[in-house]
């Protein structure tokens, strides 16, 4: 790859994408080019057709696609489901039937049974039961998991699949409904420290910022404090869902996106086959031996208990009021910590310190 390839970034505008864009320019790549909502549905096959037909794309970053926490994913299977797997199917096959160089599909670590050995490895896919209230997405993603792999064999393509760990930086989403588990804190305890306060100017602001279904510029307090509480966000308190046990690795989106474009300059499938299976010269269709979990998992190796969570940011945000656990809400899995020796052993490892991370986040999310 070079600082002239012209390289497609799939969601640009996400947390996700928008972070790749930014390590890519940062390394002098000059030729990206993106495919904006209002001219392209990436979830309609002519769409897509016409985008590669128009662009040529030499390398894809496939970073597009339906995203949320748990109310989100339990709450529109439906969408979450058909969404990521139409915009995967198109975007992958385009990507085949144009000759795409190399091609990063970006999946989640939710694609692990609910009950998998600490910590997961690549090979623990498919090797049980999925937890429930995210099943749609992560059988999504598995599906372009096993697509890419599938068309690696089959055709001798260079497609990458990278399972990142929970995510968290710049541009992430603040929807109290639809948004994962810390930006979600972020939030709650931010209205709440507001409402203490009795700060309504930052309360107008932040809902203007990220507006809430049910309110608008004209609401009342009386109205605001109603629909906040909803959320579980009180002048005195924030409820949580759950027990705060389980636990959970997070990485800074800009350590993920420098994994990726490191992946992207470093590793080509044909690389996996020789490092894993001791294939050197491959024949397509490769049918012998089966070859399965060539996929990479991104993290940073150690995680966090959602309570341990909850008070660093509560000291970060400054919060003063009190934390309530509403154990009658599901948990989740309990754990979900990647084992990353493989992403090691390929030369990389995460530099950011979580604490720093987390003040920089909060920092952009207030200014």
């Amino acid at each position: 790859m070079n600082k002239e390839s012209k390289i497609f970034v799939a969601g640009h505008n996400g947390m996700v994408g928008s972070a790749i864009v930014l390590n890519l320019t940062a390394k002098t790549y000059t030729n990206l080019v993106f495919a904006s909502r209002e001219q392209y549905d990436l979830r309609k096959q002519s769409d897509v057709t016409r985008f590669f037909d128009t662009e040529q794309p030499e390398y894809v970053v496939l970073a597009a696609g339906k995203v949320g926490g748990i109310v989100a994913n339990n709450t529109y299977r439906a969408d979450f489901i058909y969404d990521n797997i139409m915009i995967q199917n198109n975007v992958i096959h385009e990507s085949y039937r144009h000759g795409v160089k190399k091609l990063l599909f970006l999946g989640s670590s939710c694609i692990y049974p609910k009950n998998s050995p600490q910590p997961i490895s690549e090979s623990d896919l498919l090797t049980s039961t999925l937890e429930y209230t995210n099943e749609p997405y992560a059988i999504a993603k598995i599906a372009g998991i096993k697509m890419c792999e599938s068309y690696n064999l089959q055709y001798g393509t260079n497609f990458i699949s990278v399972m990142p760990t929970n995510l968290y930086g710049f541009r992430d989403n603040f929807d109290l409904e639809r948004s994962h588990v810390l930006p979600a804190l972020i939030r709650k305890m931010h209205l709440a420290q507001s409402l203490m306060n009795n700060d309504w100017e930052n309360i107008h602001t932040d809902i203007q910022k990220n507006p809430i279904l049910e309110l608008n510029t004209n609401s009342t307090k009386e109205t605001i404090q109603e629909v906040l509480s909803k959320y579980g966000i009180f002048p005195n308190k924030v409820e949580l869902w759950g027990s705060g046990k389980p636990r959970r690795e997070f990485m800074h989106a800009s350590d993920l996106a420098d994994a990726c474009v490191f992946l992207l300059e470093q590793l080509d499938f044909s690389s996996i086959l020789q490092a894993e299976y001791d294939i050197q010269n491959p024949t397509f269709p490769l049918t012998t031996p089966n070859i399965i979990n060539t996929h990479i998992n991104i993290g940073v190796g150690h995680d966090y208990s959602i309570r341990e969570l909850a008070e660093m940011l509560q000291s970060i945000i400054g919060y003063q009021g009190k934390i309530h656990w509403d154990t009658s809400k599901p948990d989740g899995t309990l754990q979900k910590l990647l084992n990353v020796n493989k992403l090691h052993n390929y030369g990389w490892k995460a530099q950011t310190d979580f604490k720093n991370g987390l003040q920089e986040v909060y920092h952009d999310y207030v200014s």
